[in-house]
């Protein structure tokens, strides 16, 4: 599937009379009537298509946030107005008979609605989302055209009844079938359900009441927040139509990963090397946390693989950032490839004073340190 914005050759943000002049000319290019070439039938219809969704803001908003699975109906499924006469026995049946249930969809239309909700990815570094930040996005949405106040009318003028419903916004139908007559129930396809018609509609928002602007927000990110949280802003979803409430925005965070420290739960685990002196000794050294650099304190005598913990230096707890996890390090010992002959006598020294045999076992452990650590040039 095409993306339509490419198919009209325009940028996403473009506004109603770019989007316009991009399509008539289009479809001047592609017309079946002007251009005879394989394919430009196709592509007529294409573009035709992609006009249809981004000149009406509702279906655009949904095609923005979602493609074109934002625009309902499921791949390989008819629409209904494809099945001819199966869909009219169909709608009877289920639409005639259901004619309360019918008509209080109906006024719910051409009363206040509600806008949809929005969805908004965003991807934080570890330690934003550790301590948490105000951070500012850009979304694309809806809201009411401030030129006519969302009545879709040019400032000044009104609204008429429409002269097919008389106001209704519904039209019955009588249908004969091999089960007898029934009545069928429908969204009156002058006024679209609205019982009313804009007779001079608004240039700003092209009398849909609602129109796409991208807007600033600053979002407060809370410490201790995780991949798959969300975050939910009430009342920065599309705006709703005549006078309903604005739907709400959900931001689904996703944390990047940091290249020396995992997360685990509320704590923090991290590995170090330290030489076999520093282990054997013990030694004060730094270590990379999410405060920054820490004095770590290893222990005389400490084992290869050891854990050392500090003490709330993990994750702050969500809704609660005094409490915090730990950081635990893992020790892993380095050992030396090639020995100076001063190191090597004196380890040599040191073996032989652990040694219960003594000076006897000289050659034999000289010839071990060889094998561990190689001869030196």
């Amino acid at each position: 599937m095409s993306d339509f914005y490419d198919l009209l050759g325009v940028n996403r943000d473009a506004d109603p009379d770019t989007l316009k002049r991009a399509y008539r000319k289009l479809a001047r290019q592609y017309h079946p009537d002007i251009n005879k070439e394989p394919g430009a039938e196709e592509r007529f219809k294409e573009i035709g298509r992609a006009y249809e969704v981004l000149a009406d803001p509702q279906k655009r908003a949904r095609y923005d946030q979602f493609g074109e699975a934002g625009l309902g109906g499921a791949a390989g499924m008819p629409d209904m107005g494809d099945m001819g006469g199966f869909a009219d026995l169909f709608e009877t049946f289920f639409s005639g008979f259901g004619g309360a249930t019918s008509g209080a969809a109906q006024s719910k239309r051409r009363g206040p609605q509600q806008g949809d909700d929005l969805r908004y990815d965003l991807t934080i570094d570890f330690e934003q989302a550790v301590f948490g930040q105000k951070k500012e996005i850009k979304i694309p949405h809806l809201e009411t055209c401030d030129v006519c106040k969302g009545t879709g009318s040019k400032p000044g003028t009104g609204s008429k009844v429409c002269p097919t419903c008389g106001g209704a916004g519904q039209v019955r139908r009588a249908t004969r079938t091999p089960f007898g007559s029934f009545t069928q129930v429908s969204e009156c396809p002058t006024c679209r359900g609205a019982g009313q018609l804009i007779s001079d509609p608004c240039s700003s928002c092209g009398g849909q009441g609602v129109k796409q602007v991208r807007k600033k927000l600053t979002i407060n990110i809370p410490a201790g927040v995780d991949s798959g949280n969300k975050l939910r802003v009430a009342g920065e979803g599309n705006a709703g139509l005549k006078g309903g409430p604005s739907g709400d925005l959900y931001v689904f965070l996703r944390v990047k990963n940091h290249p020396n420290l995992k997360r685990d739960g509320l704590n923090i685990n991290s590995a170090i090397n330290v030489s076999y002196l520093q282990a054997i000794l013990g030694d004060t050294i730094e270590v990379e946390t999410v405060d920054g650099p820490h004095p770590l304190t290893i222990p005389i005598g400490t084992q290869p693989s050891a854990v050392l913990v500090l003490e709330n230096k993990g994750i702050p707890k969500l809704g609660n950032p005094v409490a915090r996890g730990d950081h635990c390090i893992q020790i892993n010992v380095s050992l030396p490839s090639k020995l100076s002959d001063e190191e090597r006598i004196l380890l040599e020294k040191l073996a032989s004073h652990y040694s219960s045999k003594g000076l006897q076992n000289h050659h034999q452990k000289s010839g071990l340190f060889e094998r561990m650590f190689g001869k030196n040039d």
